[in-house]
């Protein structure tokens, strides 16, 4: 992988990781376009560690106050982070079970072209329950619920905020806490691949670690304006119209890939 094909990538990470359209599978497609150079988890994971410190600086005082609250036993702050531990639970219990299995799939082209199609549907289900979507906060039923989506988005091609919001949505949770929550999940599952992972990161080649390193950085800013473009567009009701996009991507995918024989 050079370096520009590594900032590339750490673009398209960025933003697909919070616009919702899917990174995994944007990353599945171009990867296999440019004939691989690096294992797809590996990139997956370094980029999702860079797209954290996206969040982490765009959610820096909400993290901040958790992170306080929960010290002083406040019990908003001790619920509320017990919510995002509750969400996690279903996508650790389908990494664990999935194995072998889940590592082929995020590699496969076809797997992610058939995800951005769902993910498509996911996205079109937003345009009348953003509208009854009024409630500040979530229970712990819609937390283990929405947490459900984010296991289903593990499969390349399935957007996670997409997913996890419009389930969110359909749930009562107002736009901007749905968003919110969707995006401070996110931390608990970035920090779990990327230990996960660490083995190889770490035994990476030293002619790998310059373009990964580049290509982080680009998944960190992109991903910085992707999560300011995302809850705009959220809260102007205009979430549905990526369902479009991934529509168009994912039947790009499985026709060019059939045309093709596989590129």
């Amino acid at each position: 992988m050079s370096e520009l094909e590594a900032i590339v990538l750490g673009l398209v990470q960025g933003l697909t990781e919070f616009l919702p359209v899917s990174s995994s599978g944007h990353l599945v497609v171009l990867q296999s376009l440019f004939g691989g150079g690096l294992q797809g988890v590996v990139v997956e994971v370094a980029f999702h560690v860079a797209t954290l410190g996206s969040v982490l600086l765009v959610y820096r005082r909400r993290v901040a106050g958790l992170i306080v609250g929960t010290l002083q036993r406040d019990a908003e702050s001790l619920q509320y982070v017990g919510k995002l531990a509750v969400a996690t639970l279903p996508a650790v219990a389908f990494v664990l079970m999935a194995g072998d299995f889940l590592e082929a799939q995020l590699e496969s082209p076809v797997v992610a072209g058939v995800g951005l199609l769902l993910t498509g549907s996911i996205l079109w289900t937003t345009r009348r329950n953003t509208l009854r979507a009024h409630a500040s906060t979530l229970s712990w039923g819609a937390a283990l619920l929405i947490g459900c989506a984010q296991a289903c988005a593990i499969l390349p091609g399935i957007s996670r905020s997409g997913a996890t919001v419009a389930t969110a949505l359909a749930l009562g949770v107002a736009p901007a806490a749905a968003a919110e929550f969707s995006f401070l999940m996110s931390v608990i599952a970035i920090l779990g691949a990327a230990v996960r992972e660490l083995p190889e990161l770490t035994s990476l080649a030293p002619e790998l670690v310059a373009p990964l390193i580049l290509g982080a950085l680009a998944a960190l800013v992109s991903g910085i304006g992707a999560i300011w473009l995302f809850v705009r567009l959220l809260e102007r009701r205009g979430f549905y119209y990526f369902a479009y996009y991934t529509w168009a991507a994912g039947a790009a995918v499985l026709v060019g890939w059939t045309l093709t024989g596989g590129w």
